[in-house]
């Protein structure tokens, strides 16, 4: 049941980028972050306040901290996300997600003085080939007039914050359960992009949103967020962080496959070579490791 979870997990999100494509024209990236962690604050605010008091004393000791995961977790990477299928394809997006294994390993051996060997540096290299062809979308003119669709540029920073979140989740405070920090990282969240919306929206609080649009932020609430968040959490009890960590890898096939289905995308042969070669990184400076940790943990 785990791996089913894990799985639908990794589709949810790959929907989420499908989705913010599909009504790219339609929401402004800060009123749709903000819509979708909205209403899904909304849908888990009577269990979450009572775990938000109790819980209060944690909350101010560590807020500097929770308010950081917050901006980047919520905040920058949906925004981000949200701005780059704005001018680039849900599969360019979807694809270089992939990418956030090998970001994470740079940024923790470059900076955290977390040692990596020299296969794994030689994946790093490999796998920054492959966002390079992404980016560049196969044409080398476009590296040397560093003419990059700025769709593309907006997708890496989405990867760099989520890269960032993800490391400094090991500050995250242990006395918080899982929900209650999620929760509070939702509020936090709402709370920051609320202003920027209505900004977005020339000072206009409210929209006339089609009954479309109304599904896809419903989507976007239930299913990529609060959803997630139980499965993902769901499968890292039982099969461990390690091993569910392995599914992510499952998302650029996810988007690519949603976004020929539902978007009419074509896919093209710098993205079949790009993918390819962050997969050959990956493996070589993260899931060939990973596997070998798992294989000792169970011959132990």
């Amino acid at each position: 049941m785990a791996y089913i979870l894990l799985i639908l997990t990794v589709l949810f999100w790959a929907g989420n980028f499908i989705l913010a494509r599909a009504i790219h024209m339609d929401m402004q990236p800060f009123t749709l972050a903000f819509m979708r962690w909205g209403l899904a604050l909304l849908l888990i605010l009577p269990w979450l306040l009572p775990k938000l008091i109790k819980n209060l004393p944690v909350i101010r000791q560590y807020l500097p901290r929770l308010l950081l995961l917050s901006f980047l977790g919520v905040v920058c990477f949906n925004t981000l996300v949200y701005q780059g299928v704005q001018y680039t394809t849900a599969s360019n997006a979807t694809l270089m997600q992939s990418a956030i294994p090998i970001v994470i390993l740079v940024v923790t051996s470059l900076f955290l003085g977390e040692k990596a060997g020299f296969r794994q540096w030689v994946g790093v290299f490999i796998s920054f080939c492959g966002v390079v062809v992404l980016v560049s979308r196969g044409d080398h003119q476009v590296i040397t007039s560093l003419d990059f669709n700025r769709g593309d540029l907006w997708i890496f920073g989405a990867v760099m914050s989520w890269a960032l979140y993800s490391i400094a989740l090991r500050w995250k405070p242990t006395e918080l359960d899982g929900f209650t920090f999620f929760g509070f990282s939702v509020l936090a969240g709402v709370l920051v992009l609320l202003p920027l919306a209505i900004f977005e929206q020339g000072g206009v609080p409210l929209l006339e949103m089609r009954s479309d649009i109304m599904m896809t932020v419903l989507y976007m609430a239930v299913f990529p967020s609060i959803l997630s968040f139980i499965f993902w959490n769901k499968g890292v009890a039982e099969l461990g962080a390690p091993t569910a960590g392995l599914f992510i890898h499952l998302m650029p096939l996810f988007g690519m496959a949603l976004s020929v289905l539902f978007l009419g995308e074509s896919v093209y042969l710098y993205q079949l070579f790009g993918i390819l070669l962050i997969f050959t990184g990956i493996y070589l400076a993260v899931v060939a490791q990973t596997l070998k940790r798992l294989q000792k943990q169970s011959a132990n």
